[in-house]
């Protein structure tokens, strides 16, 4: 309650200084976009709570001056939805793997209580959204090798994916399960975890990095997904969340390239489902940038993340950029990634 006080609060101011605004002409994609323009209606008319709410929040997000070409749904989200009122925070790795990230290169406790300090760091940068923390665990990882079946990946065994969720609940973190497909597709494998996608923390990530649709061997060239895998993805979980009754899911695409993802303009918006396109490249602060505003907001779908590397950011001749200097790309992302 505290802070959906303080949101009220907030929202209002910023409703009160964009209400001048001259609302943005669509760029002729999908009629199932439209652009934020609640919150300068909110200024004259009297609107549902969670309307005000999600004005306030996107208008938070887009800095108070959506462009023409940014587009997002036009209702308020489904009860329960973590976007745009949260910023989720997110260690990103495999417990196998102390090479894959953050999640599985320090110990249970350690790794924890670094989370937990990050997120400090990210509700003190933005104290309009609460932080939300998630431990991003790569539940399918691509291989070099083909595997029984051939198909290029190996599942994570479930007692893995156990040891997940339960530090999850101790940290007051929810989970996202990672999906590199490989030969196999991202819809497959998410039915495969069907038993955890059906716990309302419980959201999912692909990896069109590691989707080789000509038949590569993963790693050896940078993979792809079309619109309608995505859309094969985040109708099934639309189904777990009607079947379950569930507050909506978040999905999350990392994305680099122009390649990795195309016909971004056909991938549907559910209620039931928030796509999160993630920048998901590394580099300096300025090739990050320019990843973002090409493949991210150049191509806007919903909700944007940016992802932040320990390692390879620094490696490449960068440094790890600040809190602060991602919140100030435009939009500033409601994701943020670890590795």
């Amino acid at each position: 309650m505290k802070y959906l006080r303080s949101f009220l609060i907030v929202s209002i101011l910023l409703i009160a200084a964009c209400s001048r605004e001259t609302p943005g002409v669509d760029d002729g994609g999908s009629e199932k976009h439209v652009l934020i323009e609640a919150a300068d209606t909110a200024a004259k008319e009297s609107l549902p709570e969670d309307t005000l709410l999600y004005a306030a929040a996107m208008r938070h997000v887009l800095h108070g001056q959506p462009p023409a070409k940014w587009r997002v749904m036009a209702d308020a989200p489904l009860p329960g939805a973590l976007l745009p009122f949260h910023r989720i925070v997110a260690y990103y790795g495999n417990l196998y793997s102390r090479q894959m990230g953050i999640l599985g290169a320090l110990q249970r406790d350690s790794m924890l209580s670094r989370l937990k300090e990050e997120a400090g760091k990210w509700q003190a940068a933005d104290t309009v959204l609460k932080v939300m923390p998630a431990l991003h665990y790569v539940a399918v990882t691509a291989q070099r090798a083909p595997g029984r079946d051939r198909m290029y990946r190996l599942r994570m065994p479930f007692s893995e994916i156990d040891k997940i969720i339960e530090m999850a609940g101790s940290a007051g973190a929810i989970v996202f399960l990672d999906i590199q497909p490989g030969h196999s597709l991202a819809v497959t494998e998410a039915r495969q975890l069907a038993r955890y996608l059906a716990l309302p923390f419980v959201h999912l990530g692909i990896d069109p990095e590691y989707s080789m649709k000509n038949g590569e061997v993963p790693c050896s060239v940078i993979g792809t997904m079309d619109a309608s895998d995505i859309n094969e993805v985040s109708g099934l979980l639309a189904e777990l969340v009607r079947n379950h009754g569930l507050p909506p899911k978040v999905l999350v695409v990392h994305r680099f390239t122009q390649a990795m993802v195309t016909n971004y303009r056909s991938i549907i918006l559910r209620p039931e489902v928030q796509i999160v396109m993630n920048m998901d490249g590394f580099g300096g602060p300025a090739k990050k940038r320019d990843s973002y505003r090409g493949w991210i907001t150049g191509q806007p779908v919903q909700f944007t993340g940016f992802k932040l590397f320990y390692l390879n950011d620094v490696k490449t001749g960068g440094r790890l950029m600040q809190p602060e200097e991602v919140l100030q790309l435009f939009p500033s992302p409601v994701y943020i990634q670890y590795q």
